[in-house]
């Protein structure tokens, strides 16, 4: 996990990262999302796409408003509907008239202690895209990819002119995602970074942290890394049954005591899988064991 870059952050500002991209920082840091969430402008022309527009907040959607300029929005994108991501979609919708499209609804309730953002109860899409489907403006086209592990209805969206790729929180620029139980699916995740490694993108664009410049090779060491925990948990298990949380001293040494439920999580969707895989199983106590 990446340490904060020194203040002052551009929050507000538009920031122009190619001829078709422009990007806006929302006012939202926290442990979540780095330095807050950044939200995507795409075009040049009479219309633009809105990616990601992040959380209900005034300031932010007057900061997209000015950023658009006398653009038409003609799509209001959103990657999932952590409420970082998604909320201010509707406001955004409300004063332009613009569609909301992209990934599907997805409301989970959960007690459970959370290592990111919890889901957007009010995202209402006029138009869900499936894995290949576009939408197409002035100068630009954005392809949507299926990449659910994160969370299940998480899309990247491809912008073909640029061979730029808005990774959303799949793949960030300061850290590595986060994938929960039940909704987030270890097995999915790694099936969807595989996706990304058979694509030539040139550069990421995620929602939180600088632009992935790198990304074939910044890709191949996340799967690479969450293999070595896999092998951790088989080596873990193969020397006892035990629960997660005696996963965690061996797996994670030093780690701050407020990222441990984070830690569990993880360990947790690791185990899943493997129980899908038949490499595992847990019993009626919660013990896991290897099989």
């Amino acid at each position: 996990m990446a340490g904060l870059p020194e203040k002052p952050w551009p929050t507000g500002t538009a920031e122009q990262l190619d001829p078709l991209i422009r990007r806006v920082l929302a006012p939202n840091p926290s442990p979540y999302t780095y330095t807050g969430t950044q939200t995507y402008v795409v075009g040049a022309g009479s219309d633009v796409a809105v990616i990601d527009p992040g959380p209900d907040n005034t300031d932010h959607c007057d900061a997209i408003l000015e950023t658009v300029g006398d653009a038409r929005i003609a799509a209001i994108m959103c990657t999932h509907t952590h409420r970082d991501h998604s909320p201010l979609a509707a406001p955004l919708a409300a004063r332009t008239n613009a569609p909301i499209v992209g990934c599907a609804p997805l409301v989970l309730n959960s007690d459970r202690p959370r290592a990111d953002e919890a889901f957007d109860t009010s995202y209402a899409p006029d138009r869900v895209l499936e894995d290949g489907e576009q939408m197409r403006g002035e100068g630009w086209t954005l392809t949507a990819i299926a990449t659910p592990g994160h969370t299940s209805n998480h899309l990247c969206f491809a912008l073909e002119q640029s061979k730029a790729l808005f990774t959303g929180d799949h793949v960030m620029g300061w850290s590595t995602s986060v994938v929960i139980p039940p909704d987030g699916d270890m097995g999915d995740y790694m099936k969807s970074l595989e996706k990304l490694m058979a694509r030539d993108d040139s550069v990421y664009h995620s929602a939180h942290g600088a632009a992935i410049t790198n990304p074939k090779q910044l890709v191949r060491g996340m799967i690479g890394h969450r293999r070595q925990r896999e092998n951790q948990i088989l080596r873990l298990l193969g020397e006892n049954s035990r629960p997660i949380a005696d996963f965690i001293p061996h797996m994670y040494k030093g780690l701050d005591e407020r990222l441990i439920p984070a830690a569990e999580m993880s360990v947790e969707a690791h185990l899943i899988d493997l129980e899908k895989r038949g490499m595992a199983a847990c019993s009626a106590d919660q013990i896991w064991q290897v099989i």
